[in-house]
């Protein structure tokens, strides 16, 4: 085991050591701040629903995010890198950049033919801008004189955008992605509580609406196992990808 597993594995164990004496001690209120073995029986009983309701929310995630890949980053490598392309865009990227994807929610459930689409589209929202502004800035931060190097040696367009420009401006891409998947999974879950049959989000909402807080405590402790998950496997994506790169020593 790493020092940083140890480490890691020791806090979870003083966070549930807390939680447990405080509920013994009746500082935290039961009825809300159930005892930690209570989740547990829990999390075992309704397993089968967390299990519906993470394939739920997956298929909305992947949808959203994939739709937001294929677009933001060929679309922020040409932004980036067009000169009269990005001044067109400039505009538009600081006004509707910073708008919170969540205030779109009300117009997508009332103007699209489906909660799933809407749901898809508001995914796509929140994963997009953070995406698309990262790559365009990364393209930006490309060194001009390797351009211009690659321009003389009579590059082609298509191998300058994958070749070049991409790899150049993957870590700055790949931290707009991180941002992109953290957005998209508060959207979803956002969503989801307002109206969803199914789902992570819908799970919290509906047993609150019933005042059932350890189902409600349960609710959100599977939603940070999952997202915890989903980090360490982008994580390890993005070391690969940037695996070229020297390697920091702490």
């Amino acid at each position: 085991m790493t020092r940083k597993t140890r480490d890691r594995v020791l806090l979870l164990l003083a966070t549930l050591v807390l939680w447990k004496s405080l509920t013994l001690l009746l500082i935290l209120d039961v009825q809300l701040f159930p005892p930690p073995e209570t989740v547990a029986k829990l999390l075992v009983e309704d397993r089968t629903v967390f299990l519906e309701s993470l394939v739920s929310s997956f298929v909305l995630l992947l949808a959203g995010g994939i739709l937001a890949v294929v677009t933001a980053i060929p679309l922020g490598l040409l932004v980036g890198w067009q000169r009269r392309l990005y001044d067109v865009f400039e505009p538009v990227m600081n006004i509707l950049g910073p708008v919170p994807p969540i205030v779109y929610i009300p117009y997508a459930i009332v103007l699209l033919p489906t909660f799933r689409s809407a749901s898809i589209f508001i995914i796509f929202i929140g994963a997009f801008w953070p995406l698309f502004l990262n790559t365009v800035i990364g393209v930006r931060g490309v060194e001009r004189g390797l351009l211009h190097s690659a321009s003389t040696l009579g590059v082609g367009k298509g191998t300058m955008l994958w070749r070049i420009l991409l790899p150049g401006a993957m870590p700055q891409i790949l931290a707009g992605g991180t941002i992109s998947l953290v957005m998209s999974f508060i959207l979803l879950t956002a969503a989801e509580m307002i109206g969803a049959t199914s789902g992570l989000g819908w799970y919290v909402k509906n047993f609150a609406d019933f005042a059932d807080y350890p189902r409600v405590v349960a609710g959100i402790v599977v939603i940070g196992l999952v997202v915890s998950a989903l980090m360490v496997l982008y994580n390890g994506l993005a070391a690969y990808l940037l695996r070229w790169r020297p390697v920091r020593r702490d």
